[in-house]
Parts: C-alpha cells; structure tokens; sequence
C-alpha cells in the first residue's frame, strides 16, 4: 500500500491542486489529510469544497477546532476569515473531523501529537527558536504509541525520523503555507525556505517504510498576491519566498 500524506493546507488551493496531480501521477492507495485544511486569507470555501469531493481519511487540526468557536471575536485573523467564507454544509463538514485516527493496521495519524492539536511532535520550541526534537522528548511525547508508523502536520516542516524502537514519525510538511511566525510558548519561525507545495509518499512493500518527502512548485505568486490584497503581508511574504522575514 502506498499512502499519499497532506497537511497544513491553509486555504491554498491551487497548491493543493498541484499535489493532488503529482499524487495522481505517481500513485497512492489512499490519501490523508493530516488536518489544518482551511484557515487563512486565501480560498477557504473552495479549499472545504474540494475536500469534501475527495475520498480521503481527513483529519481535524488546532484550526478546524478554533475557527468552529462560538465566539469569532476571539479568533485570530485567519480562523476569523475562513469561518465568514463557510456555508453551513462545510462547517458541518469541519465539525464532523477529529484529530487523530487509526483506521490503517500499525498506523497512527494526527495533526500535532497523539495527544494534542497545538503541540509539536517533532520539533520543540525553546526561547531561541525552534530546533528538532530529541530521542527522549519524542518518546515521551510518543506516549507508549506503538505503531510502526506515526504521520503528523502541525510545524509545517517536513521531515521523517526513525525512533529507538524502529518505528518511523513522518511530517509531510505544509502543502499551502511554506513559513509562519509563532510567538507560543517562544517565539519562532517555522520556515522551509521554498515557496513549494509539500506531502509525502509512504509505502511498505517488504516489511520497512520508504518515505518520500515531495516538493511541488505552483503559481504561488497569485496566492501571495491574494494575501497581499487581503491586507496579510506575512502571508503574501511566506507564500512568495518561503520565510517568514
């Protein structure tokens, strides 16, 4: 089986688009979406739209979870946006997700940890920024999961780690957001660098994983236009270089 893994794709349809034709052209068994789908300044409704067409495992992040607050005055800009774009069947659509799912043998998604939407599993924030985690914290943070293969989103980096026990925790990175500013706990720049398109292909063929982590160019230029015109210039900055300054 080879598995086909989305994240993060904030609104970005036409960076989606790309992804789903390049797995289209080398092939998935199944595809899951690792959660985060719609907040942001870009496409929300169309993003939902689509998604709702795709017979994907789809997975509820940190922002599905916010941006379904009764209270809009408490989000945040890009939540606040992508709610006022939603009809009624897409929000019901949001709301019918949850975080994590084990519906594959020896698999375990979610969008941050097993345990949490907001937390990372394989980066750690410290007061100088943001490093890769460490054997320990990611077996704590692990929790006593036993799956051989963990698939997570949240950081919107990619990268794939094999744990002392052998098993593989993989991030696809971000399909439509490239970089970001966090200031929680710390403050940090998550920033790939390149204004690509992000997943990941994994498959099991004799009894290890193979990862591919795949990058995917796009016409990011008319998203970041969008963003810039939709008054979010650390968008338009992200989508356009892959930085967050």
């Amino acid at each position: 089986m080879r598995i086909a893994l989305v994240s993060d794709i904030h609104g970005n349809l036409p960076a989606l688009e790309a992804v789903v034709q390049d797995i289209r052209r080398r092939g998935a068994d199944v595809v899951v979406n690792l959660g985060d789908s719609l907040s942001g300044p870009l496409m929300p409704r169309e993003t939902a739209q689509f998604l709702r067409m795709q017979n994907w495992i789809h997975l509820a992040g940190n922002h599905e979870r916010q941006l379904l607050a009764p209270a809009t005055g408490e989000m945040g800009l890009s939540d606040a946006f992508a709610r006022s774009q939603l009809g009624d069947e897409d929000l019901a659509w949001v709301a019918s997700l949850r975080p994590t799912c084990s519906n594959l043998p020896g698999i375990l998604f979610c969008h941050g940890t097993p345990d949490s939407d907001l937390d990372y599993l394989l980066e750690t924030v410290y007061p100088s920024g943001l490093r890769a985690v460490t054997a320990g914290e990611l077996e704590q943070r692990l929790n006593g999961v036993e799956s051989s293969l963990i698939a997570c989103g949240h950081s919107h980096l990619p990268r794939a780690i094999r744990t002392a026990r052998g098993q593989w925790v993989i991030n696809p990175g971000s399909v439509g957001l490239p970089a970001y500013e966090d200031d929680l706990p710390y403050l940090h720049r998550a920033e790939t660098g390149s204004p690509d398109a992000r997943y990941a292909l994994v498959e099991n063929p004799e009894g290890a994983w193979i990862t591919n982590l795949v990058s995917v160019p796009y016409d990011h230029g008319s998203m970041s236009r969008l963003a810039m015109a939709r008054s979010r210039p650390d968008w338009a900055r992200a989508l356009a270089t892959g930085y967050a300054r």
